[in-house]
C-alpha cells in the first residue's frame, strides 16, 4: 500500500510540473487549502505560510509582477519517500527589467490525499533578493 501512494504521490507532482512547463495549468493547484509553505533562508518572502491563499498572495503574485516572462520548470529530479516528494528543479524567467531569472529549487513536499499539505522549499535566496529588490511593484490600492 504504502508503494502505490509513494508512486502516486511522485506522479501527482510530476504532472503538476508537466503542466506548469506547458502553460496547461498551474502546480498551485496541488496545495491543499490550508498547506503550510515555509521559504528558508532570509529573503523578504522567507517565512512560514499557513494557506494557499496567503503563500500566493504574498510570494508567489509579487514574484510574478517582477517578470514579464513567466518561471518556466526544467525539473531535474522528483523523488519520493513514504508521504513525502522531493522536486529539484531549475527556474528561468526573464525580469521586467530584460534581465534574466534563473534558480534552482529544492522542494520537499508533504503529500495526504493527492494534495500537498506542508512544504519546505530551499532556493538561491540571494537571487530572489535582487529580483525583488531591483523590480519595484506599486502597490494596489
Amino acid at each position: 500500500m504504502a508503494q502505490s501512494n509513494q508512486s502516486q504521490n511522485k506522479e501527482i507532482v510530476r504532472e503538476g510540473f508537466a503542466k506548469w512547463a506547458n502553460n496547461t495549468g498551474s502546480f498551485f493547484d496541488l496545495l491543499a487549502d490550508d498547506v503550510e509553505w515555509t521559504i528558508t533562508g532570509r529573503s523578504p518572502i522567507s517565512k512560514t505560510y499557513t494557506s494557499r491563499k496567503q503563500f500566493l498572495e504574498e510570494a508567489i503574485v509579487p514574484i510574478n509582477e517582477r517578470l514579464s516572462v513567466r518561471i518556466v520548470p526544467s525539473v531535474r529530479g522528483i523523488y519520493a519517500e513514504g508521504d513525502t516528494v522531493i522536486a529539484l528543479w531549475d527556474g528561468t524567467a526573464t525580469a521586467k527589467d530584460g534581465k534574466p531569472y534563473t534558480n534552482t529549487y529544492s522542494w520537499y513536499m508533504t503529500m495526504k490525499n493527492g494534495r500537498i499539505v506542508k512544504v519546505v522549499a530551499f532556493f538561491d535566496t540571494i537571487e530572489l533578493t535582487d529580483l525583488w529588490q531591483r523590480i519595484p511593484v506599486s502597490k494596489k490600492n
